[in-house]
């Protein structure tokens, strides 16, 4: 691998993880402070993000395999399920959960699933635990409790909604990495997140057309805020994320990846003034430290089952 591949591919996933984290930021702003529906805005950023990665794919790489995953009868359903019981509830639940809370303790709490996907399987039988998973899983859950309570037995420092949305929000995300793996293995990341998003977006808009919002009242700067959770904080960031797998490892990718839930607490806490206790920190410090973990052991239960075989469905 030369040099200066690496380096783009380093800018990359950088510059993606980034874009994902502070996403989650600008959507808090604009549920909290602007008052935009969640659910007009997952279906907005599911259905044109999903639109441009399609678009990306047909002009960049393999335009046939944008419509051949519809040819398969159980390809097309896995995909529809996958869209729906993945790609939905991952976006639905997190968005809820910054809506309720702040995007720090939301993406934090969705980065639970590789411990979610580690006791799964250790209930399917599927692995044995290690002194690897004992620390991931010791780690996640000190982490929580300190995230959720500032050291507090008596009282919670987040709002039980945002908690119980950001529990589910990991909960999808291990599903969403598992039941991946299998269409991951026949099509482009592009083609199946592009399409997943897309089916996402249509369903939810069967519940709240998109049109049910009224435009007139969007400033200039709330269009800004849209465009860039759809384009730069959904779009690019997992387009970026994909592209940098060219020349960087999975394992590489993985634990730049970590710099989303760092950067979307870093905004939360300094751009949106919110409270964050100093035993928060340290809740937050033992969650990435939980997967800088993964993110260096090469043969952890998570990875052998959630697809990174150089092609990751993660998108937030």
């Amino acid at each position: 691998m030369d040099r200066p591949n690496k380096k783009i591919g380093l800018i990359l996933v950088i510059t993606g993880a980034t874009f994902w984290g502070v996403g989650g930021t600008v959507s808090q702003k604009l549920f909290q402070q602007y008052a935009i529906d969640v659910n007009w805005l997952v279906i907005v950023r599911l259905l044109i993000a999903g639109i441009l990665l399609l678009v990306v794919q047909a002009l960049r790489k393999d335009f046939s395999q944008v419509f051949s995953v519809w040819k398969n009868k159980k390809t097309a359903i896995k995909l529809i399920i996958f869209g729906l019981l993945g790609m939905l509830a991952v976006q639905y639940t997190y968005m809820a959960s910054i809506n309720h809370g702040n995007a720090a303790v939301a993406t934090l709490l969705q980065y639970l699933a590789p411990v979610m996907i580690i006791i799964y399987l250790l209930v399917r039988k599927q692995t044995v635990l290690t002194r690897q998973d004992v620390l991931t899983i010791s780690l996640s859950l000190v982490g929580c409790f300190f995230l959720l309570t500032n050291g507090s037995l008596s009282q919670l420092s987040v709002p039980i909604p945002a908690i119980i949305w950001g529990l589910l929000s990991g909960l999808a995300l291990a599903f969403y990495t598992l039941y991946a793996v299998p269409l991951l293995k026949q099509y482009d990341s592009l083609v199946v997140v592009g399409w997943a998003m897309i089916i996402g977006g249509l369903a939810l808009s069967l519940i709240q057309s998109p049109w049910q919002m009224d435009y007139t009242n969007l400033t200039v700067e709330i269009y800004l805020y849209l465009a860039f959770v759809v384009i730069f904080g959904t779009m690019i960031a997992f387009w970026f994320y994909i592209e940098s797998l060219q020349s960087l490892s999975p394992k590489e990718t993985s634990l730049l990846g970590s710099l989303e839930p760092l950067s979307a607490v870093l905004t939360t806490v300094i751009w949106l003034n919110e409270p964050f206790g100093y035993l928060q920190w340290v809740g937050t410090a033992c969650i990435l430290g939980m997967t800088v973990l993964l993110a260096f052991n090469t043969k952890s239960s998570t990875e052998k089952k959630s697809g990174k075989n150089g092609k990751s469905p993660r998108v937030e």
